[in-house]
């Protein structure tokens, strides 16, 4: 066996410029789909958030689309501009608009307020994210899958739920889910899309977060989305895809380390087939729902069980006062 030979400065510095490379090319790729310009402005001291639509949106939109449905990929671009609005402004205010709204403005773009925070992106590459940020992004993407879409007449989904796409305000410890330019496939299962939506934030964890970092930073977002049968869903799309689908995958994960990303897709895997894993939440949640009985379960008639709420009764008002004392008091 050949003793493995030293790896020269230049070789190393060329391996640590290639994902840096990579990671500029995914970014330049990604520049390149993008089919709204955004900018920012205020109006009567209110800050908002312009989104208009570019030229040669819809053919870029379509192009794309075309992409999508050959790989396999179930998600879409809004290619016509006036069912783009529909649904941005739609989703914004049905997720946001207890506070916050958005609305039309013009022939081809939409005016929004501000959500106050920074997006969960930014914290990722400024090695700033903690777990109470994805924890609230697990809160916020339990509770907008709970909406009723008629779009899909069934359970609303973002289908671009990466970190660049959350916004958490440190303030009041929420996550905002903003963007809604991609949307699922109408035939994609409720389920499949939730998991999908799951799958993409965790994707930026995997590709971007340091280690052990990364994995804490995920369990606390399984853990506070809390749903089950939506997780198990996951573990079936934790798998790295093949063929032009592959390409999709890279832009997602920013062209990380293939070896990395398979490795941490394997931890995730372990961790959401362990048992226990199902067995800690279901059993908090059975405990949160979980009341005292108003009746008596009776062993057999007439004679109540040893914890029930009757027998505590009488033991209660059996017992003595605590004004009086348990003995005499002695005489001198």
């Amino acid at each position: 066996m050949t003793s493995p030979q030293p790896v020269s400065a230049e070789k190393e510095s060329l391996g640590r410029r290639i994902p840096k490379a990579l990671s500029n090319a995914a970014t330049r790729f990604v520049d390149s789909l993008k089919i709204n310009s955004v900018s920012e402005r205020v109006r009567r001291g209110r800050p908002l958030v312009i989104k208009r639509r570019i030229v040669y949106s819809k053919p870029l939109a379509e192009l794309a689309n075309v992409y999508f449905r050959m790989a396999g990929i179930p998600i879409r671009f809004w290619a016509k501009t006036e069912d783009w609005r529909r649904w941005e402004v739609k989703s914004f205010n049905m997720l946001n608009g207890d506070r916050f709204h958005a609305r039309p403005s013009g022939a081809n773009t939409i005016c929004a307020d501000k959500l106050p925070g920074k997006s969960l992106w930014d914290h990722l590459s400024e090695r700033t994210l903690t777990r109470e940020m994805t924890e609230a992004a697990g809160r916020e993407l339990r509770r907008a899958h709970q909406f009723w879409s008629e779009e899909f007449h069934g359970p609303w989904s973002h289908g671009d739920a990466g970190a660049n796409n959350v916004i958490y305000d440190e303030k009041t410890g929420r996550a905002w889910l903003i963007d809604f330019e991609i949307v699922h496939e109408k035939s994609c299962p409720a389920k499949s899309r939730h998991a999908d939506d799951l799958l993409v934030f965790l994707l930026d964890l995997m590709a971007v977060a340091p280690n052990p970092q990364w994995l804490i930073l995920a369990l606390a977002f399984l853990n506070a989305y809390e749903n089950a049968s939506v997780i198990a869903e996951l573990k079936q799309q934790l798998a790295v895809p093949k063929g032009i689908a592959w390409i999709w995958w890279g832009v997602r994960t920013s062209f990380a380390n293939p070896a990395k990303v398979k490795r941490r897709l394997k931890k995730i895997r372990g961790v959401i087939a362990d048992l226990k894993y199902y067995r800690a939440f279901a059993a908090r949640r059975a405990l949160q729902r979980r009341r005292a009985s108003m009746t008596c379960h009776a062993i057999r008639p007439g004679i109540p069980r040893t914890s029930s709420r009757t027998r505590a009764i009488k033991e209660s008002a059996k017992a003595a006062s605590p004004g009086i004392p348990s003995k005499l008091p002695t005489s001198t």
